[in-house]
């Protein structure tokens, strides 16, 4: 297996996660999203098959976004001299696994590379969260990897709002 980072000369090989908005994102949009500085997309590749594929983009938990109570867990993480309205993240723009190798551990295995990489601090500026809009059908696969809900009891549309900490993962 090899990550590859999507660039805009690839040669994009089929790919289906039985989810058409996810397989046209990455066959109509990455290319898309990269040249137009939006998003970045991944590949984990098993020779010339795409096992899975994500995007990552900038995001930010803020304030205005959820509710009260869940804003108080979030600031409960930083001193009281660094509360502020938002705090940065890096969103998990979209995620998928082909059917072909569904139910193999790819995407747990795909969700531990993002957070390696990301636990590697390889930008240039500072983040605290990996956040996803999940798909309700995976929320559990989302928890059971270490994210929580922004809102428990509220969903938008088909999708859940959720977050990791990354600072969960680095050493002491």
């Amino acid at each position: 297996m090899k990550l590859i980072q999507l660039t805009s000369d690839y040669e994009m090989k089929p790919f289906d996660c039985g989810d058409p908005a996810l397989n046209g994102f990455l066959q109509d949009d990455a290319k898309l999203f990269l040249e137009a500085r939006l998003a970045k997309t991944y590949l984990l590749c098993d020779e010339d098959k795409i096992v899975g594929y994500y995007c990552l983009l900038n995001d930010k938990l803020s304030k205005q976004e959820m509710p009260n109570n869940e804003w108080r867990k979030i600031k409960k993480l930083f001193p009281h001299s660094k509360h502020f309205g938002s705090y940065p993240a890096v969103k998990l723009g979209r995620f998928a696994v082909s059917v072909h190798y569904r139910n193999q551990g790819w995407g747990r295995e795909m969700l531990s590379i993002i957070k390696r990489r990301l636990k590697q601090d390889i930008g240039d500026s500072q983040f605290r969260f990996l956040t996803v809009d999940a798909y309700l059908t995976a929320v559990p696969f989302y928890e059971r990897n270490g994210f929580k809900r922004l809102a428990p009891t509220q969903e938008q549309g088909n999708t859940q709002a959720m977050y990791f900490d990354i600072k969960s993962i680095l050493e002491p």
